[in-house]
């Protein structure tokens, strides 16, 4: 199938099934997967600048299927996106200001490329430990909540923050948390958004769970409202400029649909830990994607 806005001819069944997995993956985990879809449709021919605005339209479709139906499910928090989008929006301006000064240093592309890839093993080890260590906490206490954190201190610490003002959160179960803590978190991922170049639902989620104590099933279903937004705002940013190929996103959207639906509906039938442990290959295979990059660029030369 020819798109002419893109100029480039694609198998439109090998888009929608791209589309089909980014879907249940998002749908899944909460994450928007164009650090997946990205690298899967630059190797079908489609240039680089078209990949990530018409990548961006797709996810963006996705995610309001995924949210609709987690939001069905009762797994959005509403309030705690809303808030947490302030501070990611100008966490995203911060992350392009550093992407600007290393462009004047020359180093842009090794030092996002190290720091991408060390921050994404970090979550990835980090993750897979605590949720080993929680499933094994409900295996011995046959009493315990399926959302067992094998780590909680850190989201204790957090709440006992008294800068004021400070909000309450019923959805995620927060009774009073301070709301810089929350604007912090969105600002970290902005940041990372910003200058890595991603949705940064891979950092996002982990972040809601560990850093605010955020039950997974409404951290994966807030994180999607979150990438609705930041997701969209990308779209139209990209589409002014020309870099949004909307027959090819459309294509995409039509087994991204399904997948999402697949994707959150599936979150049902696993607990907390278990849906964590499987997240933690997702960073880690981003990491190995970023490394062979780099390598195959010969940057480290």
């Amino acid at each position: 199938m020819e798109f002419p806005v893109a100029g480039v001819t694609v198998n439109p069944f090998l888009l929608a099934g791209i589309g089909f997995l980014v879907g249940v993956l998002g749908g899944f985990f909460g994450v928007g997967g164009g650090f997946i879809a990205g690298p899967l449709m630059f190797w079908t021919g489609v240039p680089m600048h078209f990949v990530v605005g018409t990548d961006l339209a797709h996810m963006t479709g996705k995610s309001i299927v995924a949210a609709r139906r987690h939001r069905a499910l009762g797994h959005v928090d509403f309030k705690l996106g809303l808030v947490m989008v302030v501070g990611t929006i100008l966490g995203i301006e911060g992350g392009a200001q550093i992407i600007e000064a290393l462009k004047v240093l020359g180093a842009v592309d090794v030092a996002i490329g190290l720091a991408y890839t060390l921050i994404l093993l970090a979550i990835s080890l980090f993750t897979a430990w605590e949720s080993l260590r929680a499933l094994r906490m409900i295996r011995k206490d046959r009493l315990a909540v399926q959302e067992a954190l094998g780590f909680e201190g850190i989201a204790r610490r957090v709440h006992s923050i008294a800068l004021p003002p400070r909000l309450s959160f019923p959805a995620s179960g927060i009774v009073s948390v301070s709301v810089w803590a929350v604007l912090g978190v969105g600002f970290l991922t902005g940041l990372l958004s910003g200058a890595l170049g991603v949705g940064g639902g891979f950092v996002r989620m982990p972040m809601l769970v560990y850093l605010l104590g955020v039950p997974t099933h409404i951290a994966v279903g807030t994180d999607l409202f979150e990438v609705v937004i930041s997701a969209g705002f990308g779209t139209l940013t990209h589409a002014i400029k020309g870099n949004v190929d909307i027959i090819m996103a459309l294509v995409m959207q039509t087994g991204a649909a399904l997948g999402a639906q697949i994707g959150a509906t599936s979150t049902r039938f696993f607990a907390g830990p278990r849906i964590r442990l499987f997240f933690s290959a997702l960073p880690l295979v981003g990491a190995v994607m970023v490394l062979a990059r780099l390598l195959s660029a010969g940057m480290f030369h």
